[in-house]
């Protein structure tokens, strides 16, 4: 993972940058999952610590080839007039390295016994002792809001940045660019 390419949201008055971001990134998902997934990841250098916004630059992480292909294959189409994209550039000589990762919430506890009911045939009152209200989860990280393509339903993606290290971990990225232990450099 030599190269990265930075696409910034340009300031609009009809849009916020949370929308713009949502949108670009719904993109970006679309795009990588055409193209395919794995060899590109993603982070948010403007993240803040305690901060629910993922700030308004998009990094993308991969090799030279990977990025300039991606690129070509149109997926930006109707975001071009809100963004700036600068790049690929070789990454920073001494850049650290860091885990950009999604994390779930258990946040539909009724939702979790429904889906208990119909693999395991319980009742629902056995469900209900087995998952109670209380194991409803609220995370206190960044996320955007995305669409299934599939059902149509609005959902959160929570991402978070983990700490940063001095050793890169080599491996795949999701169809979102993300991963639960390969690194992106960071600087």
């Amino acid at each position: 993972m030599d190269h990265y390419l930075e696409i910034r949201i340009l300031p609009d008055p009809e849009f916020p940058a949370t929308t713009l971001m949502n949108a670009l990134f719904s993109k970006f998902h679309r795009g990588l999952v055409g193209h395919g997934e794995g060899a590109i990841g993603v982070s948010f250098p403007d993240v803040r610590e305690g901060s629910r916004s993922l700030g308004s630059r998009l990094r993308l992480h991969g090799e030279g080839a990977d990025l300039r292909g991606f690129m070509a294959e149109g997926w930006l189409t109707g975001m071009r007039d809100h963004v700036a994209i600068d790049g690929p550039t070789p990454v920073p000589a001494g850049a650290r390295h860091r885990v950009v990762r999604r994390v779930q919430a258990h946040s539909s506890p009724e939702r979790e016994r429904r889906r208990l009911i119909a693999r395991k045939g319980i009742s629902p009152e056995a469900a209900r002792k087995a998952i109670p209200d209380s194991r409803a989860e609220q995370l206190k990280l960044p996320f955007l809001m995305l669409a299934s393509r599939s059902t149509g339903q609005q959902f959160l993606l929570f991402v978070e940045h983990l700490p940063i290290t001095e050793q890169a971990c080599a491996g795949a990225f999701s169809s979102y660019g993300l991963s639960a232990n390969t690194t992106i450099p960071w600087f």
